[in-house]
């Protein structure tokens, strides 16, 4: 069966993002690859032959448990599709078991980093921009995808929100505070000023040249801002989402809350947060436990003695 069929099904019946279809159609292309080095139809693979192909992703390509994870999960999802049509009656991968990953603890910024960026002074259109979105994500913890694909009209500032398109274009709608609208207005009216009486498009953040800005470039100009504002560690557009979800969980957010500013479907994707502030977590127990108390209190008294 054509791979373009399985990409429409992945589109429009799964109703996946972009770059999750691109991903599962290249790993899909790979064990297609894998079945014609070793003589056999896809339609036709066994449960021992999937092993051995999972055992290649392991040892001969040497490749990361998440990539495994991946790959291993597209062509699943790939025979499912055949079944779902017809064209096989019986599924190989129904007993193939996808790899184990250990969930990383999300980086996150220090209040004390993000003050040193939101602190700092924009000189230009495109610090303003750049400032401007440093806040936005600060601010609704939304994706870099979803900020660049914003349009002027999908945000509020008047009632504090944005509209955020997220995976499988699935819309919803994120708070923002008051001190970012302020930012967002006065970036408004650079933009206004730079490209008055000329055409451009209607996302939000333009580059020079009044087009929608790259995702690209939304990178650079984070690093070059970080850099100019004294951050030494490196700086990406997701950590601003770590960073925005694990300070409002130590500020007493609830999880339920937090997974529908993320646009998390699931409940447990949210829950790495909870790992985040663990040292919170211990400090409290030490002061809040009535033993830990009372440890504390005699520390402190030989320290007196």
């Amino acid at each position: 069966m054509p791979i373009d069929d399985f990409k429409s099904h992945l589109s429009f019946e799964r109703q996946l993002s972009a770059n999750t279809v691109e991903a599962y159609v290249r790993d899909l292309k790979q064990y297609l690859d894998f079945c014609q080095a070793n003589n056999i139809e896809s339609e036709q693979a066994t449960p021992e032959f999937l092993d051995a192909y999972i055992y290649h992703l392991k040892s001969e390509a040497n490749l990361a448990p998440s990539s495994v994870f991946r790959k291993t999960e597209a062509v699943k999802n790939y025979y499912k599709f055949l079944m779902a049509e017809g064209v096989i009656n019986e599924e190989p991968t129904r007993f193939l078991l996808s790899p184990r990953l250990i969930r990383k603890i999300p980086q996150q910024l220090s209040p004390e980093e993000m003050h040193k960026l939101l602190s700092f002074k924009p000189k230009d259109f495109a610090h303003w921009r750049t400032f401007c979105i440093i806040t936005l994500f600060y601010a609704s913890g939304i994706r870099v995808s979803e900020l660049t694909n914003l349009s002027t009209e999908n945000v509020n500032t008047k009632e504090g929100w944005v509209l955020a398109f997220g995976k499988g274009r699935k819309q919803r709608f994120v708070p923002i505070h008051e001190h970012a609208c302020r930012v967002v207005d006065a970036y408004l009216d650079q933009r206004q000023a730079k490209f008055i009486g000329k055409d451009t498009d209607s996302a939000l953040f333009l580059n020079n040249r009044g087009k929608k800005i790259s995702r690209i470039s939304v990178w650079k100009d984070i690093e070059n801002l970080a850099k100019a504002a004294g951050i030494t560690r490196r700086v990406y557009p997701h950590l601003f989402r770590h960073t925005f979800a694990s300070h409002l969980l130590k500020g007493g957010a609830d999880l339920r809350s937090l997974q529908e500013m993320l646009g998390h479907e699931s409940l447990s994707t949210t829950q790495i947060y909870t790992h985040v502030n663990i040292s919170d977590i211990k400090e409290k127990h030490t002061r809040l436990h009535p033993r830990g108390h009372e440890v504390k209190s005699q520390n402190l008294d030989k320290e007196a003695n």
